[in-house]
């Protein structure tokens, strides 16, 4: 794996919590790691959907081929769950 391709773990975190934050009408800075997308944050099934689709292209633009698969997405239950999967299939 080069360096100059690895996304950073913190980068990802900015980027999934924009993304939400765009797409719940929040504040980025009111989203923490720790969050249930459904619990804490009440995003329903369509925002989960803008929120993998987004994802995937932003950071498809910078790690080619990175997708987030459908069988993946009910493991995806908190902001840092997403991050963590970005962030490892992002710089496989």
């Amino acid at each position: 794996m080069s360096s100059e391709n690895t996304i950073e773990r913190d980068e990802i975190l900015r980027i999934v919590r924009d993304r939400l934050a765009d797409i719940l009408e929040i504040e980025p800075d009111t989203i923490s790691e720790g969050q249930s997308f459904v619990d804490d944050l009440d995003a329903d099934s369509l925002a989960l959907i803008e929120l993998v689709e987004s994802l995937e292209e932003e950071v498809g633009e910078r790690a080619a081929g990175f997708r987030i698969e459908d069988e993946d997405l009910e493991d995806l239950k908190t902001v840092r769950d997403a991050v963590d999967y970005v962030f490892e299939n992002a710089n496989d």
